[in-house]
């Protein structure tokens, strides 16, 4: 986890606010791990984490929603999670450590505040953190079975 969050403004611009989608072009494509000519950004955030991963020497693989888990939702269905991101890293030491990586706002990795329980946001909030949780559960058991890390990264990582 170090390695990532203490480099990751190293090798990339200035803040950026959670919005926007896009096609990203690696340019270092032999470090892509799927389609390097699909690769699809759901936000600027995941666009700053994109750019990290295909300019950092230590990530020798990555890849952006080519992992799929199949989760138990809220709703008791059985669903695939594609997390927004897969890595396999280099450590100092020589060891390689491969990583599925969420990004997420803060706000969504913690339960919402109770005192608005009667509102439709505060149960939007908790549908949302209860989907969440469910996959990020699925994303951690996959993790374990395969000597993997789960990390969820949010803006205060990303520094933004």
């Amino acid at each position: 986890m170090n390695l990532l969050t203490d480099t990751l403004n190293t090798y990339v611009g200035p803040t950026i606010f959670m919005a926007y989608s896009g096609l990203y072009k690696p340019t270092n494509p032999g470090k892509y791990r799927g389609n390097p000519t699909r690769v699809i950004y759901r936000s600027l955030w995941e666009r700053k984490f994109m750019v990290f991963c295909d300019n950092n020497p230590s990530i020798i693989e990555w890849g952006s929603e080519e992992v799929i888990i199949p989760y138990r939702a809220p709703d008791g269905r059985v669903r695939r999670y594609f997390p927004d991101f897969y890595i396999k890293v280099k450590e100092k030491s020589g060891k390689l450590t491969k990583y599925i990586i969420e990004i997420k706002p803060k706000k969504q990795t913690n339960p919402p505040n109770e005192k608005n329980k009667k509102t439709a946001a505060y149960r939007n909030a908790a549908l949302t953190f209860a989907k969440n949780y469910a996959k990020w559960s699925a994303a951690r058991e996959y993790c374990e079975d395969r000597q993997m890390n789960f990390l969820i990264l949010t803006e205060d990582h990303l520094g933004v």
